[in-house]
């Protein structure tokens, strides 16, 4: 055979063999999607709800918490009540605390007042965050307050879930802090240590909207179900 001829047919050959190993690659099904390397998804953390990202949990102790700067934080109103800036304030969950561990965690008395950090260290962080939201009334009127509540699985001092709430509407200068989301968290951790709601829709109905989360889970005035 001359070997002009040889060298064509070999040519060929290696050609055909390079295609046949390209088209094995692609019958595995994966496909480029431009993050080469990236890991694989991983399972949602458990105790995670939604969007709401997940803080360290309770501490054996505390450290004050760097705050956002200064009058980066705007509150907003819905019928009157203040509501958190969400890109400062969007919540943040205690890991500790799942569907799974109600009973030995919210649903336990005494629970939420062993995990809460103390005033010498959250006294700082509310001055530091009233200044974030540029809020200059009395602060004595004024709620360093949970965005989730602790009785709803909410971190104990993540900078992300806690914030300065004003006074609700008819307070009385002076008088401390009186706040309607108190009781509406109350409410909710009852219907959820009674299995009405789950714990992940309760969380997700407050760091949304407290002022909407009994009508969001169907929740009455009573602490029932509708």
């Amino acid at each position: 055979m001359p070997t002009t001829i040889r060298r064509t047919l070999l040519v060929l050959a290696s050609a055909l063999l390079l295609a046949s190993c390209s088209g094995s690659k692609g019958s595995t099904g994966q496909q480029d999607n431009g993050n080469k390397g990236a890991p694989p998804s991983a399972a949602a953390p458990s105790g995670a709800s939604g969007s709401i990202p997940q803080g360290p949990g309770p501490q054996p102790a505390y450290r004050v918490q760097p705050q956002p700067a200064p009058g980066s934080c705007h509150f907003r109103y819905e019928h009157n009540q203040p509501l958190p800036d969400p890109s400062c304030t969007p919540g943040a969950l205690n890991p500790k605390v799942t569907q799974a561990t109600l009973a030995s965690t919210i649903c336990r008395s005494g629970y939420t007042s062993g995990i809460r950090p103390p005033v010498s260290i959250t006294g700082r962080e509310k001055e530091a965050n009233a200044k974030s939201y540029g809020y200059t009334q009395s602060l004595r009127d004024a709620e360093y307050d949970h965005l989730v509540s602790l009785e709803l699985g909410g971190d104990p001092n993540d900078a992300r879930n806690l914030w300065v709430e004003p006074p609700s509407p008819g307070h009385t200068p002076g008088s401390g802090p009186n706040n309607d989301k108190d009781k509406v968290e109350a409410r909710l951790h009852s219907a959820v240590c009674k299995n009405q709601v789950t714990l992940s829709a309760a969380q997700q109905a407050i760091a949304h909207d407290w002022t909407t989360a009994e009508q969001v889970l169907g929740i009455t005035k009573s602490g029932q179900r509708k």
